[in-house]
């Protein structure tokens, strides 16, 4: 079972996208990424929406996600949050490995 949490960044002037890039060049990211349990950790752009950025935040399990939220890495992003104004709207989803349809097969192209 895995974890995905869906954070969407909003703020105004490309604020989010900004966000991001900080995120990504001061070494944040990919020391989020090395975190024991994180299975996915990737921004996107929602062409619709240029005021917003996805986060795609993926964990094993609850534990490994508890020990995220208690890092100093939290901090951090928060400070990086108030810095940009950001907004967050945040889905939750658990992953269902036991249940992917066969019929399901013929709609995805490997």
């Amino acid at each position: 079972m895995s974890i995905t949490v869906n954070l969407y960044y909003t703020g105004k002037n490309g604020a989010a996208k900004k966000f991001a890039q900080e995120m990504t060049e001061s070494g944040t990211v990919s020391a989020i990424r090395a975190e024991e349990g994180n299975e996915k950790y990737e921004y996107f752009f929602p062409m619709d929406d240029p005021e917003t950025v996805l986060l795609i935040d993926s964990w094993r399990d609850q534990a490994a996600l508890d020990a995220h939220h208690a890092s100093p890495m939290m901090k951090q992003i928060a400070t990086l949050r108030d810095k940009y104004d950001l907004h967050m709207k945040v889905e939750r989803y658990v992953t269902d490995v036991a249940y992917l349809p066969s019929a399901d097969d013929k709609y995805i192209r490997k």
